[in-house]
């Protein structure tokens, strides 16, 4: 598992869908995507999505900073990354460990929970963390271009 962190709260994804992690970068609007999509960015030419966690588990926002980062990971069979405070290590879970996320907010987001001696990881699950409805529209949205194909610039949606 790779852990990263938002606010105080501790998270982790499956290392095998992470491809790379990369200091935070302006993130350019990307007009029409669904909330979830807080913009895209460009990674050695390729535009991908970048994903809100905070706004999907009801976390207040934070302004983007240079001392974030983004984990570019795969979301099926879509490259994204996703806006964090901060990675913070590699670790091995043993999956009997791993808990359903029973009721839990965001749960049909969530692969399950660890629980640690120094408290909860809460594992997303990438595979979900789009709905159907929200990749086509981030589709329609990649496909129409970022800022009128301009070059990206510093933008958020809201």
């Amino acid at each position: 598992m790779l852990t990263f962190s938002l606010g105080a709260e501790r998270f982790g994804l499956d290392a095998l869908a992470v491809q790379e992690i990369v200091r935070a970068v302006a993130i350019a609007a990307l007009p029409e995507a669904p909330p979830i999509v807080e913009g895209v960015i460009n990674v050695r030419g390729r535009i991908m999505p970048v994903l809100d966690i905070r706004r999907r588990f009801g976390l207040p926002p934070v302004a983007l900073h240079p001392d974030q980062h983004l984990i570019v990971a795969r979301a099926g069979a879509r490259p994204v990354a996703l806006r964090v405070d901060r990675a913070v290590d590699l670790m091995e879970v043993d999956p009997r460990a791993i808990e359903s996320p029973g009721a839990a907010p965001g749960a049909k987001y969530l692969a399950g929970i660890v629980r640690l001696p120094d408290g909860l990881l809460v594992i997303h699950d990438l595979e979900n963390f789009l709905s159907p409805e929200e990749g086509r529209e981030t589709d329609v949205a990649l496909t129409r271009g970022v800022d009128g194909g301009g070059p990206p610039r510093r933008g958020k949606r809201g």
